[in-house]
């Protein structure tokens, strides 16, 4: 297999594999079991070599690497790791654990940053519908700092592939979105912390999905106190991430 294929979508699909660039990466990577081979450049750090010694290693020449890589300046060491796709049961857990649903969120490392973001704040996974980003696509893996092999992914949500699947005990979906009725403060104090959340963000430019409101059981606005008109999609979800956290975490009010 031509490892170049793994630059496009198509061909990460095809041979369900993905690219991971960089020594931080590659340690993340290197504690689970998806990684099928390592590719390094002479003179990488020792430890490095070490910690990979155990799995399929090709050394190759510095132009191999700029061609393998889809970084303009490769860091010596590139993984190809097998992509587990996680199911809505191991996502929608309930408990009081926050999930993600990306609705149509196209930028990767928009995308990446809120992987990132669930994972440090102890959300049980992210969902993406079939509209949005392959969250294999390179800049989206990077964005993500190591955290895609922290935190459980589904990818292609179809909404129908939500009916029935929990119940509002168990799992409410909040829609963030600028003309929400709620204010996110305002509810989330009212909201007993056994309760799980599963917020659902959108594209920037559409915003949520008619279908995503629609679904909801709530939707609620971040507010803003100074002349922005909106917030970046990641930093939303940040901030609802962490005033759930803080729910649950009785830090809240």
């Amino acid at each position: 297999m031509s490892v170049r294929r793994l630059h496009s979508r198509k061909g990460r699909r095809d041979a369900g594999l993905f690219l991971v660039e960089g020594p931080q990466a590659v340690r993340e990577a290197v504690a689970t079991t998806l990684v099928q081979e390592v590719f390094i450049t002479e003179g990488l750090d020792s430890e490095l070599i070490e910690l990979v010694a155990h799995l399929p290693v090709t050394v190759v020449s510095q132009s191999v690497m700029e061609a393998i890589a889809e970084t303009n300046s490769p860091q010596g060491i590139v993984a190809t790791c097998r992509w587990e796709n996680a199911t809505l049961e191991q996502i929608l857990v309930g408990g009081g654990a926050p999930a993600i649903l990306l609705d149509g969120v196209s930028d990767p490392g928009n995308a990446g940053t809120i992987i990132r973001t669930a994972d440090a704040a102890g959300a049980s996974g992210v969902l993406l519908t079939s509209g949005s980003v392959d969250p294999t696509n390179g800049k989206c893996v990077r964005s993500s700092a190591g955290s895609i092999f922290h935190v459980p992914i589904a990818t292609d949500l179809q909404y129908s592939d939500l009916t029935g699947s929990t119940d509002a005990s168990r799992m409410v979906f909040a829609v963030a979105t600028g003309d929400g009725a709620l204010d996110i403060f305002d509810w989330l104090s009212s909201v007993p912390k056994t309760q799980s959340i599963c917020w659902i963000f959108g594209a920037e430019a559409p915003g949520v999905s008619a279908e995503a409101r629609s679904m909801a059981d709530v939707q609620v606005r971040i507010p803003l106190y100074g002349r922005a008109e909106s917030l970046n999609v990641a930093a939303a979800a940040a901030v609802c991430l962490y005033a759930d956290a803080a729910r649950l975490h009785g830090k809240l009010g």
